[in-house]
């Protein structure tokens, strides 16, 4: 398989949520035949359908030649080893990590929709996503930074480094 972009949405709201994402950019790193590009900064969100503590949320740029189903088997596998657990839809998490795109690929399957099936209006997806590619198009649902300005009513900051 040809490399492909892909962006990583990263979010964590309990324990030092902080050195999570830290720690998870680092495990990004050092995916098989990937090669981490960038990362936005750190932005804070308050819950959505959810309760618990505001989340911290960034957003990483890979260039991967894994599949898409084998980089999001990876990122689960990623999100294990820092604790996350599903209790229930929306939960609080220690690590979230959410394949939002992977190249050009549009597919809906049981396991894996793409692009990511909410991506287009949280901005706290958003808002990372939009520091790192502002012209980027979401398939099927338009330019990441138009996109952001029809979130503007959701409470996002970015966090100083």
């Amino acid at each position: 398989m040809a490399a492909s972009l892909a962006y990583i949405g990263l979010g964590a709201n309990l324990g030092d949520a902080r050195a999570a994402l830290a720690s998870a950019v680092a495990a990004l790193a050092r995916l098989p035949d990937s090669e981490l590009l960038r990362c936005s900064s750190v932005w804070r969100s308050a819950p959505i359908d959810s309760s618990g503590p505001d989340y911290l949320n960034a957003v990483a740029e890979l260039r991967t030649a894994l599949a898409p189903i084998d980089l999001l088997r990876r990122l689960q596998a990623i999100e294990l080893a820092h604790g996350r657990e599903r209790p229930y839809r929306n939960a609080p998490r220690t690590l979230d990590l959410d394949l939002l795109l992977h190249g050009g690929h549009v597919m809906a399957s049981p396991e894996l929709t793409l692009p990511h099936p909410r991506a287009h209006e949280r901005a706290f997806v958003l808002a990372p996503l939009a520091e790192l590619a502002p012209d980027l198009l979401l398939p099927g649902r338009g330019r990441v930074a138009d996109l952001l300005a029809a979130a503007a009513d959701q409470r996002v900051e970015r966090l100083a480094a």
